[in-house]
């Protein structure tokens, strides 16, 4: 949800936003018009209230007939009260519907465009040179790590299990993302899973990308899709104290996708799935300093890349790509062999206060209370196995553990084919 604030001083500032993400400007012009119905509404009902009060004040000292005159009036008057009211509330509620179609306000030097649009930043890394390559499933399966068709028998497709070696290696990602988390004064989360609609809705996930999302009908509750979603939630109508910098949190969960609309598109392996576990960074911040923090969670992202060796790229994803709630984000890369491309490993994004409006997340000042700026950005999750297996493979399907995540494998340096 936008400030119409903003929106009524600059209106050709969200005109602008809405075609650098390709949709409706018009909505532009319905929301300033609904703003002024409203507006008028208001006017009416407290001028109809002014003179309410104003006749009220009479009626005691009137006698006879004025005074039956002037009761007679104050019914009048009451039920046009009434009337002026409602008109006023349904005004105030269209504008609120309104007021949540627009996505965010896209920030400056964000590339126009969909997802084919973005920008690369920077290339880090080398891509290794493989005599002979094999994809991420192969491997998995050579290693005894990744078991995708008892995943399919049990829960059906996009489902899998991970074994032995595989278990371990996800384990010792999400741990060595946790700890770097803390390190850097993140407060760690075990989230729920499940949300109430406000919630979910309160982040903008039931918007555009609402299909993506699996809901439980008997228990009016939803799964989420990153701990992103309970941590947004965590200070819903709060007023938190950000006098002595952000407040950061590494949410660790479980997380749920129905990838709807993704048919056929990297279905192979664990790369697009159904259920991951992720550890999520999430700051609240005061607005003036999103873009700094947003800089301080890229700059962790790729301290872990780094330390799990991977070659990577940074994009500056184009405005048509953000999703409704980002302002901007930046995705993190890293390169797959097997199809000679580079694939989404980490993402985070700049939410300004577009999510904190709709959860009435504040923070007081010297005057009064402002909405505060949330951002977001993946420091580990499970698809980060494709790449590692991928890129660090040897010729005879063994693989590579770089060195930051030997501690979690047994301090073992390589994985070896266990068929």
């Amino acid at each position: 949800m936008l400030d119409l604030r903003v929106i009524r001083d600059d209106p050709d500032r969200l005109r602008a936003s809405q075609r650098a993400r390709g949709e409706d400007e018009g909505i532009v012009s319905r929301l300033l018009a609904a703003d002024e119905a409203r507006r008028q509404q208001l006017s009416r009902f407290e001028a109809l209230r002014a003179e309410q009060k104003s006749l009220s004040k009479q009626i005691p000292q009137a006698h006879g007939e004025e005074k039956q005159a002037l009761l007679a009036k104050a019914k009048e008057l009451a039920d046009g009260v009434k009337a002026a009211q409602a008109a006023a509330d349904e005004a105030q509620r269209e504008l609120e519907q309104l007021a949540l179609v627009p996505g965010n306000l896209v920030e400056d030097g964000v590339p126009s465009g969909g997802e084919d649009n973005y920008a690369v930043l920077r290339q880090v890394g080398q891509r290794p040179q493989l005599e002979k390559v094999r994809d991420h499933l192969e491997l998995g399966e050579i290693l005894g790590a990744i078991d995708v068709s008892r995943g399919a028998k049990v829960s059906g497709s996009r489902f899998y299990y991970l074994t032995g070696v595989g278990a371990q290696l996800e384990l010792g990602i999400l741990n060595l993302a946790m700890s770097k988390a803390i390190e850097n004064g993140f407060v760690p989360v075990i989230t729920p899973t499940l949300v109430r609609p406000e919630i979910m809705g309160g982040t903008g996930f039931l918007g555009a990308h609402a299909e993506e999302v699996y809901r439980l009908e008997a228990d009016d509750l939803y799964l989420v899709g990153t701990s992103e979603v309970p941590l947004a939630g965590y200070h819903a109508d709060e007023i938190i104290d950000l006098s002595e910098g952000p407040i950061r949190y590494a949410g660790w969960s479980a997380c749920y996708r129905r990838e709807a609309g993704s048919h056929g598109r990297d279905t192979r392996g664990i790369i697009r799935v159904h259920q991951f576990h992720k550890v999520e960074m999430f700051s609240y911040c005061r607005e003036e300093d999103a873009r700094d923090e947003h800089r301080r969670l890229l700059t962790w992202e790729e301290e872990m890349l780094a330390a799990v060796e991977l070659p990577y790229r940074v994009i500056d994803v184009a405005a048509g790509d953000l999703g409704s709630s980002a302002a901007r984000k930046f995705d993190c890369e890293a390169w797959l062999p097997s199809q000679e491309r580079y694939m989404e490993v980490t993402s985070t994004s700049n939410c300004t206060t577009f999510q904190a409006r709709r959860l009435g997340i504040r923070e007081r000042t010297g005057k009064g209370t402002r909405n505060v700026a949330t951002l977001n950005g993946t420091l580990g999750t499970t698809r980060w196995i494709v790449a590692i297996l991928e890129n660090h493979q040897q010729r005879d399907g063994s693989v590579h553990i770089p060195e930051a995540l030997r501690p979690y494998l047994g301090g073992r340096d390589l994985l070896e084919p266990v068929t």
